[in-house]
């Protein structure tokens, strides 16, 4: 893929995903796309913790981590400022109300559901 094709060339991305094969197929689909770095969680305890300590141009969040909710992470998101995206079977009615500016990315997406929203969270 030419240079000029990498739209998320330089980003830092985290992923919040629980299912080992979804987050694998997500970490070659952002890394395809250039990011510079991709960090991934998958426990909420693990996502605050990176939050705290790295800084991300955008992150995407499983909706369910194995049974836990992952708004707290969409929360510290939101106090600073950084784009992101759920992503969930369940589609919008999956996520509360509270969070209805937020791209929901259903599941199982294409790379090029990817590719779109990523690029669109960060005006690329």
């Amino acid at each position: 893929m030419p240079m000029s094709s990498k739209p998320l060339a330089g980003r830092r991305i985290l992923v919040v995903e629980d299912e080992l094969m979804i987050l694998m197929l997500v970490e070659d689909m952002l890394a395809e796309l250039g990011c510079t770095s991709i960090t991934s969680a998958a426990t909420v305890e693990q996502a605050l913790a990176l939050i705290d300590e790295k800084d991300f141009d955008a992150a995407t969040l499983d909706v369910n981590l194995h049974g836990i909710k992952s708004f707290p992470i969409a929360d510290a998101l939101i106090a600073r400022c950084v784009p992101f995206m759920f992503a969930t079977g369940f589609g919008a009615e999956g996520v509360p109300a509270r969070y209805n500016e937020q791209t929901v990315l259903r599941k199982p997406f294409r790379y090029q559901d990817v590719s779109d929203q990523f690029q669109r969270l960060l005006n690329c």
